[in-house]
């Protein structure tokens, strides 16, 4: 905390509302990005979603001949296989194979091919065959938990404070799950369960951090009634700078660590919690809190003159 006090002196003025118009048109630009990408493009579905055998093989030498396994498995006419070694010794290699034409004696037999072309220098550590109705039904309970969860979100808001915050969470936190699609489907990442858990965790932290500098929006229009708007956002933000920061950077380092020691299952879910955290970030200081001016929030002045109208008039 004394080093975020140091490189951020108490009392810091930094005018983030400024740069309002820039942001909104900089969230509109990824937002409309994201959501062409995914329709025309759409995504690099994992074997939960779009079916298939997945292999977590271990080489029993020092290290797994890529380009050997490669040449042996695509030689078998099994489809699209891709290979991609994982973990730090050089021996952990994941395999994808497509799902094959036909029931799962069809998938049985085109695993029982793989594992006799890689012969017994091979120990397998797990092996998953997901039909495409159960792809499918996953695909849909992943959309509803995410429509669900913003829903939840913005009701909470709202409750808590007035419409005008619900909305802007809303919106902050729709912008931060479309930009994490785009992301996957741009970029061609494997999209997967663990993608749909990161995508979750990513709208609660940035309705969390969102929340934070709405409270102290809601405590600071009691304090200063006289402040207007514009620079009553400004403080907001300034105040908790410090804590945003802080809070950023320990979980980015956390995430970094899942990333470079967690292996390949592990991968796209810290790739999208890295996004999450930078974008979650920004959103909450350029999205929802400058969404505030436009959404006519009254300020402590604004209704106390108000409440002295509605009193002179009973």
């Amino acid at each position: 905390m004394r080093l975020i006090e140091r490189i951020l002196p108490h009392g810091t003025k930094y005018d983030f509302i400024r740069y309002r118009l820039f942001a909104f048109g900089l969230t509109a630009f990824l937002i409309l990005g994201s959501i062409t990408s995914v329709a025309v493009k759409g995504f690099n579905f994992g074997i939960d979603f779009a079916g298939g055998i997945l292999i977590e093989a271990q080489a029993k030498g020092e290290r797994a001949d890529l380009h050997a396994m490669r040449e042996t498995l695509n030689g078998l006419g099994l489809g699209e296989v891709s290979l991609q070694e994982f973990g730090t010794t050089g021996r952990d290699v994941m395999i994808r194979v497509q799902r094959q034409e036909g029931a799962e004696k069809a998938q049985m037999e085109a695993l029982a091919k793989v594992k006799d072309a890689l012969g017994p220098d091979f120990t397998y550590r797990r092996v998953e065959i997901v039909g495409p109705k159960v792809g499918g039904e996953l695909v849909r309970d992943g959309v509803l938990a995410v429509v669900l969860a913003l829903l939840a979100i913005a009701v909470y808001v709202w409750f808590r404070f007035e419409w005008q915050f619900g909305v802007g969470a809303l919106i902050s936190t729709f912008h931060d799950v479309i930009t994490t699609f785009g992301l996957f489907s741009i970029t061609g990442l494997e999209f997967n369960l663990t993608t749909v858990a990161a995508i979750l965790t990513i709208a609660g932290y940035s309705v969390n951090d969102t929340v934070v500098e709405y409270d102290r929006v809601r405590e600071n229009l009691r304090k200063y009634k006289t402040m207007s708007l514009y620079d009553l956002l400004n403080l907001a933000v300034n105040e908790t700078l410090a804590r945003t920061i802080l809070t950023v950077s320990t979980v980015f380092v956390t995430v970094l660590a899942l990333l470079f020691f967690g292996g390949e299952v592990l991968r796209g879910f810290s790739i999208a919690m890295l996004w999450g955290l930078v974008i979650g970030t920004y959103s909450s200081v350029y999205v929802a809190m400058p969404m505030l001016i436009y959404f006519n929030l009254r300020t402590g002045k604004e209704k106390a003159a108000d409440e002295a109208a509605a009193a002179q008039v009973e």
